[in-house]
């Protein structure tokens, strides 16, 4: 994600069912999820609060009990509905302030709001902090503090078994690709015409669709060898379509988080340094105990999962 185009290219607004656990990351905006009285279950892990970590939280937050949160819904897989027409909010995104909440013995409360619009209304008192995607970077930090919990960027959607056996960006040389029009995604197939030009391959052919569902399509019917798109959206995508079984993601060493990574945050208003450090511990006890990575492979994303909570860690 970038800061002029706030978001790196459009995801389809995937909708997903919620399962049978007694808390699976079900909740509805404007009341957030359960009371925190007892453990939570996300993601199939049962999270217990930390007493020591809600006595650091802000005095306002510990007598309402609740953390305000906004978030830009749908951007699957991190925000989505949980049936059209629904307010009930899933997504890791959504998973995550739930675990968070848990930990720190209070509720996230999620509330829709335009993405425009969230760093004003953080700025403004409305929110406590948001969770949705947003790219940790130099200029946002000027008003806003974020504790960083993935690194993405853009990643490579091939079918299911790999035919082409494409490990790398170099691997496309010479190949029809699709990728959405207008995206960085399509900013970095073009750029990368000239490590092909140098390697002595092919060009890549490059097959634009206005929208990655159509980019899907032409991967389907075998008119491209890959369609790139964001890593989280390649993730969710090979978790979901078929059941799994229509795609995969390229994983390439080099670049776990994807090509062009860069750090998504949870952002909180600068007034409450207090929730700033809570959550930030909070988060690191998630990554430390598992419960985080098992949260992001819940939605086939485990590539771009930090093992760090950095506080502002964007990078020039």
């Amino acid at each position: 994600m970038n800061s002029s185009a706030l978001r790196r290219s459009a995801l389809p607004a995937a909708l997903v069912l919620c399962g049978s656990l007694a808390f699976t990351a079900c909740g509805s905006s404007g009341t957030g999820g359960p009371a925190a009285a007892g453990p939570v279950t996300v993601a199939g892990v049962s999270i217990s609060s930390d007493p020591a970590l809600h006595d650091a939280l802000p005095e306002a937050v510990k007598k309402s009990g609740k953390v305000r949160v906004a978030t830009d819904v749908p951007y699957a897989p991190f925000e989505m509905y949980v049936t059209e027409g629904s307010k009930e909010m899933t997504g890791l995104d959504y998973d995550l302030g739930q675990a968070l909440g848990a930990k720190l013995g209070v509720r996230f409360e999620f509330t829709a709001q335009k993405f425009d619009g969230i760093v004003p209304a953080l700025q403004a008192g409305k929110y406590d902090a948001a969770i949705s995607a947003i790219t940790d970077n130099k200029e946002r930090e000027q008003v806003v503090d974020f504790v960083d919990y993935s690194v993405s960027g853009s990643g490579i959607l091939v079918a299911k078994g790999n035919p082409q056996k494409i490990a790398t960006l170099d691997d496309l040389c010479g190949h029809p690709v699709a990728v959405q029009t207008a995206t960085n995604q399509q900013k970095l197939l073009d750029k990368h015409q000239d490590k092909c030009r140098e390697l002595g391959k092919g060009a890549v052919d490059v097959q634009t669709f206005p929208k990655d569902s159509d980019a899907q399509l032409a991967l389907r019917s075998g008119k491209v060898v890959a369609d790139v798109l964001t890593k989280p959206a390649a993730g969710w995508t090979a978790k979901s379509a078929d059941d799994g079984s229509a795609f995969e993601v390229v994983d390439d060493p080099a670049a776990l988080g994807g090509y062009n990574a860069s750090p998504n945050g949870i952002a909180v208003a600068k007034n409450l340094p207090q929730l700033t450090d809570a959550v930030q511990k909070a988060l690191q006890a998630l990554i430390d105990d598992g419960s985080l990575a098992k949260i992001y492979d819940k939605y086939g994303v485990a590539s771009i999962a930090v093992e760090q909570a950095a506080k502002n860690g964007a990078v020039d």
